[in-house]
């Protein structure tokens, strides 16, 4: 079997010995899962970030996914999400061992993204559509994580950097800190979101419509939901100003049919673009484009706070 070499890569720098000993470990789990649910695997999907995941087919016929993991957080969240939404908005988990880094779902045939098969505004107004079927109210002793866990994000830049903020412009990350606390403070209701629910987890299925895969499962404000749709598809070669445009044009769309200020949605997805930018430093990864829309989503939830 042959893992794909950015991924060894990635899965080694992120976890480090434990990533490493998995990589190793790898081929066996395959077949294991491959004799325990009696799957024909197919070639790995592309594009894979930290996760192995195989098209396979059961012996009685099923279409379904198999998704191998370093044991995590994140993995052990995902099964709990799904497991929350039931298949409503999303793919079915139909089996899995999260402790050890293993789900079994329903795979999206054709599954073609969302971003291949609809105008950017009705693909928005199709997302918005989507986290109300997916929202859930928190289950009693959850172990979702809370959006404050994430932004524990900036604690570690601090700490990384003696108080201060790194090769990161102070100001915008004190302004990021500040407008996270205030919304967190003032939010009126919390759920269950999908946490990434951007174009390319959104799937077109045959027998059940527009599904969500891979939830990080997080408990928090819904407007933080609207933040990785915003950041992503957005044309690399844009002026500013046809980005700024795709970008107030979402989140009116967003406003509209779901009924939230707009300021409200630029503020939160400003946080998050800061917060993406800030997990993209930790894995050495390329930051700066983020921190640019970061401070074109600051702009925005500025002119709205005066329209309003």
């Amino acid at each position: 079997m042959q893992i794909p070499k950015s991924l060894s890569e990635r899965v080694a720098r992120v976890h480090g010995e434990r990533g490493r000993e998995w990589l190793e470990q790898l081929p066996a789990l395959v077949s294991e899962c491959r004799e325990r649910w009696l799957l024909k695997l197919g070639q790995p999907f592309a594009n894979l970030s930290y996760n192995l995941a195989f098209p396979a087919t059961r012996s009685d016929g099923v279409e379904l996914v198999l998704k191998l993991g370093v044991p995590c957080r994140e993995l052990f969240t995902e099964a709990a999400a799904l497991g929350l939404f039931q298949g409503v908005g999303a793919v079915c988990l139909v089996d899995h061992e999260a402790p050890r880094g293993i789900l079994l779902m329903e795979q999206v045939v054709p599954g073609a993204p969302i971003y291949k098969l609809q105008s950017d505004p009705e693909a928005t107004r199709i997302v918005a559509t989507l986290m109300g079927e997916l929202w859930r109210s928190p289950p009693a002793n959850h172990a979702f994580p809370s959006l404050a866990i994430w932004f524990q994000a900036f604690r570690r830049l601090r700490k990384r950097f003696a108080g201060g903020c790194g090769p990161f412009p102070a100001k915008l990350i004190d302004k990021a800190e500040r407008t996270f606390a205030e919304l967190n403070r003032a939010t009126a209701r919390e759920v269950i979101l999908h946490g990434d629910l951007h174009h390319a987890n959104i799937l077109f299925s045959a027998k059940r419509g527009w599904l969500a895969i891979d939830p990080k499962g997080i408990c928090g404000d819904p407007g933080y939901e609207v933040g990785p749709f915003m950041l992503n598809q957005l044309p690399a070669c844009d002026s500013e100003s046809q980005t700024m445009e795709i970008l107030k044009q979402r989140l009116a769309i967003f406003s509209e049919e779901l009924a939230v200020n707009q300021s409200r949605l630029a503020q939160w997805s400003f946080c998050h673009a800061v917060l993406s930018a800030l997990w993209d430093f930790e894995e050495c990864a390329e930051w700066r484009p983020t921190m640019e829309l970061a401070l074109m989503l600051e702009k925005l939830a500025k002119v709205s706070q005066l329209r309003n």
